[in-house]
Order: structure tokens, then C-alpha cells, then sequence
């Protein structure tokens, strides 16, 4: 049976549902990076990564290759980069949103100006 292809949207989406898989996703940006920089950077345990590694390469998000005894990870596709940069355009759309709307609800919750005594003299 045929998956609908908003149903596979959901997955995919899903599979790019975690903290760390984005910043995997953010660092591969540039090109090839080592598994011990990879780490460097994320700061937690190196089992923790190695499955978040896992389930990128198991989507096809993510190739690897090993270099002796190091292993360099890399965006299978320029388009993931291009996700990336269309979530922070996103991202900052909304949260400009919000700033407009925060300035906004400031601006009504202040008190008003004092009215100037007028001088009866």
C-alpha cells in the first residue's frame, strides 16, 4: 500500500524532530566533518550522537565515510542545507512577529502620560 505522500512529510519531519539531529544537520552545512568535532561541538555523550548519527543516515539525510580510523559525516544533498536556511528565515519572520506584537501589548499595558495641571492663576 501507497504511503500519501503528507504522511511521508510527517515522517520526515519527524525524523528531524531532535535538538541534537538539527545541529548535526547545521554543522554538516559546510561540508564533510569529523565524528570527534562533531562532538566537540555538541558536548554530550559520544553513544548519544552515534544514535542521533544513526537515525540520519538510516534516512538518507546523512552519508558517512572512514578515513582510517576516522569516520567524516556529510549532507547527502544541498537541499538539506537549503531546509535549514528556509527554517531561520521562518523563524525569524515569526519571532519578528511576536517582537511587533510584544512592543505592541508593552505599549497598551504602560500607564498613561500625566495630564498637565493647568495653572488657575
Amino acid at each position: 500500500m501507497k504511503v500519501p505522500l503528507y504522511q511521508a512529510k510527517a515522517e520526515f519531519f519527524r525524523m528531524l524532530g531532535h535538538p541534537v539531529r538539527i545541529r548535526v544537520l547545521e554543522l554538516l552545512q559546510h561540508g564533510p566533518v569529523p565524528v570527534r568535532d562533531l562532538l566537540a561541538d555538541i558536548e554530550i555523550e559520544p553513544s548519544s550522537l552515534s544514535q542521533q548519527l544513526a537515525v540520519l543516515r538510516r534516512s538518507g539525510i546523512v552519508v558517512s565515510t572512514r578515513e582510517g580510523s576516522t569516520v567524516r559525516y556529510a549532507l547527502a544533498g544541498g537541499d538539506v542545507a537549503d531546509l535549514l536556511r528556509a527554517a531561520r528565515r521562518i523563524l525569524t519572520e515569526l519571532l519578528d512577529g511576536q517582537n511587533v506584537l510584544l512592543a505592541e501589548l508593552r505599549e497598551a499595558d504602560a500607564p498613561p502620560d500625566p495630564v498637565p495641571a493647568h495653572d488657575h492663576g
